[in-house]
Order: C-alpha cells, then structure tokens, then sequence
C-alpha cells in the first residue's frame, strides 16, 4: 500500500507543508478532524503538481480562518451559509478551508440544500468521482486514503465521472467544469457520463448555469497552466458564448494565450513563480477593446482588485519597457539589477506585449545567461580560500557577478586568481626548488666506447692501461723453484765515539 503521506510531504513546497502544520494544529486545538481533499489529493495521485490545499473539517472552520488571517494569511471569500473560506495562506499558498457537508436537493434541479455532516457525507455530494478522495491529516489516522466512489481508478482510465445521474440538472455549472478537467488533465469522459452532458445539452441545461458558476469558472481559467485548451473545448461544444456573447464574433486571442505559457515556463526555469491569473484573463478577452474588457469583467462578476490587476497591465507593461529600453540598460549589470526588481507576471506579460527588440533581447538574456551564472558563483571555492560566510564574502560574490555580467572572467581556471584579488587575499610565494643532493655510492661513469659520443665541454675520460700480451711459450719462464731473494746485508754498527 502507498505511503501517501510520505508522498504529500515530499511533493509540497516547503510553504505548503508549514500550512499543513498549522492548519492540523489549528483543527486539533479546537478538537475537529481535519482531511485534505479535493483537488490536493487528485493532483497527488495523477502525479501533477499540486496547486490548492483545500482542507475539509468535520467542524466549524471560520474560527481557524480568522487566527490563520492573524498569522498573515487573507481571506479572499467567506460564505457563511456553506462554511467556506477561500484563503491566500502566508507564504502566497493558495487554498480553502471547508465544513464537511452534505448537498441534497428535494427534487432534481430544486435550490440546493445544506446540512453538515462528516468526511464521507462531503465526498459522496461532489461532482466527479476524481474530485473525491480525501487524506486524514489526524493523529489517529494519519495518511488513511478515503475514496468511497473508486475515484482511483478513474484516474488510471483517465477518465471524468460523475457522481449522479442528476449531476448536470441539479448543477448546469458542471458542464463547464468537467470539460475543464477534462482539458486540464488530458482524460476523456467516462461513456455514462458522456451520455448524461449530450443529453443536458440537448435539454439546454446549460442556459441555466448561474451567474455566480461562470464567475468561478472564469476565476479558475485565469488560474490554469493551459487556459487555451479550456477555452477550445467550451467553444466547440458551443459554451464559450455563456462567458459573453461576443465571443461568437471575437475569439479568445488564442497567440497570446500561448505565448503566456511560454513566458512562464521560462521564468519557471530560474525559479521565478509567476501567477499570471491577470494576464491570462487580459488575452481571454484581448480581442475586446479596453473599455469593453473592463465592462465584460464586471458583468462577470469579478471582484473590483481582480478588474484592476487587468486593466492595469498595459500601463504597467509600457513603464516597464520605458526602464529596459533606457540607454544605461546597455550595462549588464544595470538591465539585471532592473529586472530583479520586476514582479514576474511583469516580465511575463511583457514579453508577450511588447515588439522592441532591445526589450526582448535583454530579458531573454536575463533569462537565459545571467540568472544561471547568478545561481553558479563560485561560493564554494571562495570558502574553501578561508573567507568566512559573512557580509565580506556576500559583496566579493557580488563584486565576481559584476565581472562575469561585463565580460571579465573567462574561465573556471581564471576564478581562483579574481577571486583572491577580489578578497584581498596574497598568493602564495613560489618555493625555490632545492638541489639534489648526490650520494656518495653514485657509480661513476662509464668510459665512452668506440664511436660513443662525448658530451659537449665533458672532458674525455681517460682510457685504461691495455693488459700485457702473454709471453711467446719459448721465452716463458721455467717452471724451476723460484730463486732466493739475497737477504739485506747486515746494518754496521757504528763506532762509539771517545769522549
């Protein structure tokens, strides 16, 4: 059996898992089990990244909202009668905080009814088999996989399911959601289900889809890796027209929109996150002029901050290219340090806004060339010299970045030279080598042979005494006993003297 919880934790973020604590520390201080459920556990389980931590307790959440809301994190929407808060956590994690509930309905199609219930009562009401699997976050059970509607298998047939026959009459809205996941997560719908949307659309369910439905829908397509993809699905089975009329004439500008993912998949690279929710929304509706836009916005039902991170995207994108087109952006280190200072959905939507050639060119290179040499300065080997960590070593990196921005350091073999000039550091003094000493047992060299060559201003070494020839046999010597040598004549005595 998996061990999901091990899975979770090592597929968060390091701010996704501090939620994660806090919210379990939270629930267990008000004695409510708390799940993680929804979208967190299917994109867990499809291997996808997560993106939303949406929490279900069997409680009362607003009371853990408001001491979240003290720690820095902020609610977006509070809806009173679901218990359902949708929070900004601290650390820019999005998600929400749910009351486990039970949705029924006295006849197909009537006004939903609430009533609060546990987990299993919560999974059971959603919409698609996918949508509800939960993960117990509780001491008791922690890690325990709940899916009371095989939602597991669905996702290995990649396939959508709904959870009732009634699903798209008691919920129009549905019908845009399911071929979002279904565009999202590249599955197709399960063949009942498929039935069920052909049939909904021939009763022409989807005119009944509320207000506040194509509000959500449009929100999370201003959310969505893939915005194009969703766009092309609803306008094929005719629904893109629900979002606003005018789409029959003015399509979607579907260039810009991928373009975008482009833009962010770049910035992802350097791990600069960009939350193009703003952006996305402007080329949804980039066809329409900038009045009509602002109008369509708000008679979707945006919320006033949202409309305004819209429309203020062109003002904001030409101040930018104003600051990079500058002549003083001719220095490296100039464009870079500008560009650190712009928020990514900045950078993002001007490279997919602007022509200039200067612009683009300098933040290609930030992108391609300064951000990776930026992420590989030598820190180690500067170290390793006996620099300790500290405000001096932070500013002879920067001061190194500086110079490899202008062009002043050609290679790895080069940075340990720059970097000791740079820190202040002498090198070394050269030793001098020190003269073999010969050892006394040396042999001496052997005498040139014929035709050897002499070392040049090498005396020749003198030749050995050649050996005496051997004597003719008739002038050797007689083998008779050798002679006596005469002995030495005795020494005188000398004379004494008289005195």
């Amino acid at each position: 059996m998996p061990d999901y919880m091990f899975l979770l934790e090592s597929r968060l973020s390091a701010e996704q898992r501090a939620v994660v604590m806090r919210v379990v520390e939270l629930a267990q201080a008000q004695g409510a089990n708390v799940y993680i459920a929804g979208g967190a556990v299917r994109d867990l389980i499809s291997g996808m990244a997560i993106r939303d931590l949406d929490f279900v307790i069997e409680g009362n959440p607003l009371r853990a909202a408001r001491e979240l809301e003290k720690g820095g994190a902020r609610l977006l929407e509070v809806d009173e009668d679901r218990r359902v808060v949708e929070v900004l956590f601290h650390g820019d994690v999005d998600g929400s905080l749910s009351a486990a509930r039970d949705d029924f309905y006295e006849s197909p199609g009537a006004k939903v009814q609430y009533r609060f219930g546990t987990i299993l009562d919560d999974l059971r009401r959603r919409d698609f088999s996918i949508n509800a699997i939960a993960l117990s976050l509780n001491p008791a059970s922690r890690g325990l996989l709940l899916d009371p509607t095989n939602g597991l298998a669905d996702i290995e047939r990649r396939e959508i399911r709904i959870l009732s026959m009634h699903g798209f009459t008691n919920q129009p809205g549905r019908l845009l959601r399911a071929l979002r996941f279904a565009a999202r997560m590249g599955f197709t719908l399960e063949e009942r289900t498929s039935g069920w949307f052909d049939l909904a659309i021939e009763r022409k369910l989807h005119l009944n889809i509320s207000a506040s439905d194509i509000t959500d829908e449009v929100r999370q397509v201003g959310r969505e890796d893939n915005a194009a993809a969703i766009l092309k699905a609803w306008q094929d089975h005719g629904l893109l027209s629900l979002i606003h009329p005018k789409f029959n004439s003015r399509k979607p500008d579907y260039k810009g929109l991928d373009a975008l993912v482009k833009a962010r998949e770049a910035l992802a690279s350097i791990n600069r996150r960009a939350r193009l929710s703003a952006p996305t929304l402007y080329y949804v509706f980039g066809r329409f002029s900038r009045v009509e836009r602002s109008n369509a916005l708000k008679q979707i039902g945006l919320r006033a901050a949202e409309i305004q991170l819209v429309t203020s995207l062109e003002e904001q994108a030409d101040a930018a290219v104003k600051i990079l087109g500058a002549a003083k952006m001719k220095d490296a280190r100039a464009a870079y340090d500008a560009l650190e200072k712009m928020p990514p959905e900045t950078i993002a939507f001007v490279l997919t806004y602007t022509r200039q050639s200067k612009v683009l060119a300098r933040i290609n290179a930030y992108i391609s060339k300064w951000k990776p040499m930026r992420a590989s300065l030598p820190a180690v080997q500067l170290e390793a010299l006996g620099v300790p960590r500290g405000p001096k070593f932070d500013a002879v990196l920067e001061q190194f970045f500086t110079l490899q921005l202008h062009g002043r350091v050609r290679g790895p073999e080069h940075y340990d030279r720059i970097l000791r000039n740079l820190a202040g550091i002498k090198p070394e003094p050269k030793k001098k080598p020190k003269p073999e000493k010969k050892s006394k047992d040396a042999a001496k060299p052997a005498a040139p042979g014929k035709g050897a060559a002499v070392a040049k201003g090498q005396p020749a070494a003198r030749p050995a005494p050649a050996a005496k020839p051997a004597p003719h046999p008739k002038h050797a010597p007689s083998k008779a006993a050798p002679k006596k040598k005469p002995s030495k004549p005795a020494h005188k005595k000398k004379p004494k003297r008289r005195r």
